[in-house]
């Protein structure tokens, strides 16, 4: 989100999205023939956050529709993946091994990866707010 908020601060467009929420659009846009322009749309963003791949697996034609998304920022424009799995588990998301291959090779010709670990900000906050919530002496009196 801060680099979203950051890149729009800067002047610059940005659409950001879950995983599963693009590939549901994308699918929609397709039944009402309307795909080209989302596709043309999702191109022209100057930085394009998605979030979330991996919690959700799609079916073929899920797949393929953000493989051509993806395919057509390529070398063309920002993006910004967040996902929880490594990358030789995309193929369980994805499910086929030539399309995650191929898009893998794009993603990651022109990357920056960060990888981070230990527990999630949201899991770290709670566990925060909990603690200072139990009075000293356990909440017995």
């Amino acid at each position: 989100m801060a680099l979203g908020l950051a890149a729009c601060q800067r002047g610059h467009s940005v659409a950001f999205t879950t995983a599963a929420a693009l590939v549901h659009e994308l699918m929609e846009a397709r039944d009402e023939r309307r795909l080209r322009r989302a596709q043309k749309h999702l191109a022209s963003v100057k930085l394009l956050i998605i979030d979330e791949l991996g919690y959700v697996p799609f079916t073929a034609v899920g797949a393929e529709l953000l493989f051509e998304v993806l395919s057509q920022r390529y070398e063309r424009g920002s993006t910004l993946i967040t996902s929880n799995l490594p990358f030789d588990e995309w193929t369980s998301v994805f499910g086929s091994e030539r399309l995650t291959g191929a898009l893998l090779d794009r993603l990651t010709h022109h990357v920056h990866i960060l990888e981070l670990n230990g527990d999630s900000f949201r899991l770290a906050t709670s566990r925060k707010r909990q603690k200072r919530s139990i009075p000293e002496n356990g909440g017995v009196t």
